[in-house]
């Protein structure tokens, strides 16, 4: 070959490689990752089950807890559809106007939210839901704080247009006051309540109605006279909002030459840059707005190439990686759920950088170990479909592998480890106890399984009184579990009362000097430590235990210091008064003494677990409770009813609002007085109030109750003695 044909070789090999990036970027740019959540009850699987239908992914809709037996396609978990609630989020891929989109349906209740958590953390863009009737409500804060932390930028659609009550002009205004958003308005309905119609578009200034059985049919027409003044006043405080975000539109706004295009990609600008939340409505039940809020999850939302992923390099001290959206580097993978079926653990994954093809061998940064892809699925709710290859960018699942939740999958080249999901501490406690050997079996069996699956389920045998405890977001959350271990492991249990997990400290300063002295023929075990222990100060960045060594002149060699910090941290782990960790304690050694013989990494832990155990009742311990913060929702009618549920239970109303028809009560309430509480709620209300509920702090409890909580500590131990 001459120097000129390989001049014109890597001419035609450079255009070639530039022609496939161009497929692989417009490719990319024609997908999108977006999540589905809300308060409960806000119409989230209603929503996803008209975007199935919408889509062509379902021929025939169904209702959440539908009159057909049949149920809606995303909640396909038989206690799903009987409780009419989402427990496990679901993924499924759609393709709309030839963008392929991977959508998940979160659950809206607060035990759950660690499914949100996860779906967030791999998710490019989200549609937050909102019932236009009760607005901003307690999960909704929860739902946009998950979206904030994991830099999610989002739609807001406001549902159930169609409700009595209905007023989404007063929902927007509380995403802009309650949640601090820059929301604006793309829609306004035609007609509220039983009068809705359909929505004006303000981007085209057209009215939009959805005619057809299911809505199929999208008619544009002129706007109705009635709404004309009221629809030309909201399109001008759209485009003054949005021109923030591109200086042509604001440049066409002055010569009046503004056109769709132009505000498209001024609101998707916004959208991204987290600066601007659009709101579209409609009504999902009455098959309403759909179709436009599928075409903004297409304009607004980003693809997979405009959003910055990054992972940590671990074999360059932890550097910070930027992961690029192509398909020829390395790839680059996130687990981010598990679930165990009748075919072995499936791991749902999502592709950062990379593509993955079946035989594809992989690395997983935890455990050091590599694996063969075996079978490579997608997930459609609970059915699946069998795929040769995942793209960068996709949302696919894995079969057969052995990893944890949270884990990164490699090629073996590579070294890197992305960032996992927050997981909230599970807040109550439920002992289990299986009626015979076969339960007990599939009892552990289950447990291993659910506590694999949802890392905010916690399971564990209590030393001292040899019970099964499972703990959890709250009491919905342990009713599910120990449900589906009846049925899916035919594993019959009993439950007894939740126990609170209480927490001990000290309120002041105590010093201790202590000697370990045992002689017992040979070497013996000899320790002193000085030192003093002291609550530390409450505050964000305020540490549960911290050791402080402050020995000077060796007086306690140095390695026996760590020696020391193990023997405070075994100490705290179980409190005298109830058996509970002590937490907010710092303890300082300053003086002691060792022997050359007789001292030893034993004898200083020993000296350590003694000296706390004996300065502990001088720094005058006293016993904390979880407490929760409460959010209860219902008529205004109920309100005293209210009211006086939350004084009776030690609570503290700390706001109240109220709008004519609803009311919301803000409430900080402790856990041990919330068990059973929404059967209360129902009684009171006549079933038309519910309530959350999420862990606030801890404070201390009134003496009355701490001493009897001693009490009945001390009894406890004295019969389990007495065996």
């Amino acid at each position: 070959m001459t120097t000129g044909d390989e001049g014109v070789f890597a001419l035609r090999e450079s255009r070639r490689i530039l022609r496939e990036e161009e497929v692989c970027m417009s490719e990319l740019s024609k997908m999108r990752n977006i999540g589905i959540s809300a308060h409960i009850d806000s119409g989230k699987t209603t929503l996803s089950e008209r975007i199935l239908y919408y889509c062509n992914r379902i021929h025939a809709i169904h209702e959440v807890r539908g009159k057909d037996g049949v149920g809606a396609t995303m909640d396909s978990m038989e206690l799903e559809r009987e409780r009419g609630i989402t427990i496990a989020s679901a993924a499924t891929h759609v393709v709309w106007k030839d963008h392929d989109i991977n959508v998940i349906d979160t659950p809206g209740h607060v035990d759950f939210t660690i499914e949100v958590e996860r779906s967030l953390r791999v998710l490019d863009g989200a549609i937050m839901v909102l019932c236009s009737v009760a607005g901003v409500q307690s999960q909704s804060i929860t739902v946009d704080r998950q979206m904030k932390r994991y830099r999610v930028p989002r739609i807001a659609f406001i549902n159930k247009c169609d409700r009595t009550g209905a007023n989404p002009y007063r929902v927007k205004q509380q995403l802009i006051d309650k949640l601090g958003l820059n929301a604006v308005l793309m829609q306004i309905p035609i007609g509220l309540e039983d009068r809705l119609e359909g929505v004006v578009d303000l981007v085209t200034m057209e009215a939009v109605y959805f005619e057809g059985v299911n809505g199929d049919d999208v008619r544009r027409a002129p706007i109705p006279e009635g709404l004309k003044a009221e629809a030309a006043a909201r399109r001008l405080e759209m485009l003054d909002a949005v021109s923030l975000y591109s200086d042509e539109l604001m440049e066409a706004m002055l010569d009046d030459a503004v056109t769709e295009e132009l505000i498209h990609n001024a609101i998707r600008k916004g959208t991204i840059a987290l600066q601007l939340v659009p709101i579209m409505m409609g009504s999902a039940y009455k098959n309403k707005g759909i179709q436009l809020l599928l075409d903004g999850v297409v304009n607004y939302l980003p693809n997979p190439t405009q959003v910055t992923n990054t992972a940590l390099d671990l074999d360059n001290n932890e550097e910070i990686v930027v992961l690029k959206s192509d398909e020829k580097l390395p790839p680059v993978i996130l687990g981010f759920k598990l679930e165990d079926g009748q075919y072995g653990q499936l791991t749902y994954i999502r592709i950062y950088q990379g593509k993955l093809k079946k035989g594809d061998e992989l690395f997983n940064t935890r455990s050091h170990k590599k694996f063969k892809v075996g079978r490579l699925v997608r997930m459609h709710a609970a059915s699946m479909e069998d795929i040769v290859e995942a793209n960068c960018g996709d949302i696919a699942a894995l079969f057969g592998i052995e990893c944890a939740s949270g884990d990164t999958f490699c090629h073996p080249s590579l070294n890197y480890s992305m960032t996992s999901m927050y997981v909230p501490k599970p807040v109550i406690s439920l002992s289990i106890t299986p009626i015979d050997k076969k339960s007990a079996d599939n009892m552990a069996k289950a447990l291993n399984r659910f506590t694999k699956e949802d890392p905010t389920f916690h399971s564990y045998v209590d030393p001292e009184s040899n019970q099964t405890i499972i703990q959890g977001m709250g009491e919905l959350h342990l009713e599910v579990y120990v449900e589906r271990m009846r049925r899916e492991y035919k594993a019959e249990v009993t439950t007894d009362r939740p126990e609170v997990a209480y927490r001990e400290a000290i309120s002041q300063r105590a010093e201790f000097n202590y000697t370990h002295k045992k002689q017992t023929g040979g070497s013996g075990q000899y320790a002193r430590i000085a030192g003093y222990v002291e609550p530390i100060e409450d505050g964000p960045d305020a540490k549960e235990f911290e050791f402080i060594d402050m020995i000077k002149g060796g007086v306690i060699p140095s390695e026996y210091i760590p020696s020391c910090e193990k023997g405070f941290t075994t100490a705290v782990k179980k409190g005298a008064q109830l058996g509970f960790p002590v937490v907010g304690v710092r303890c300082v050694i300053n003086d002691g003494a060792f022997h050359p013989v007789d001292s030893s990494d034993q004898a200083f832990q020993t000296a350590a677990l003694g000296a706390f155990r004996e300065v502990y009742e001088k720094a005058k311990p006293v016993i904390l409770e979880p407490v929760m913060k409460v959010s209860v929702e219902g008529p205004a009618e109920f309100q005293g009813n209210i009211f006086g549920s939350i004084n009776q239970r030690r609570g503290i109303i700390v706001s109240s609002t109220e709008d004519g028809v609803n009311c919301v009560v803000d409430a900080e309430v402790p856990l041990s007085e919330m068990f059973g509480y929404s059967t209360v709620l129902r009684s009171l209300t006549q079933g038309k109030a519910e309530f959350t509920m999420e862990l606030a702090k801890y404070s201390r409890v009134p003496t009355g109750v701490g001493e009897e909580l001693k009490r009945a500590y001390q009894e406890k131990r004295r019969k389990e003695q007495g065996r």
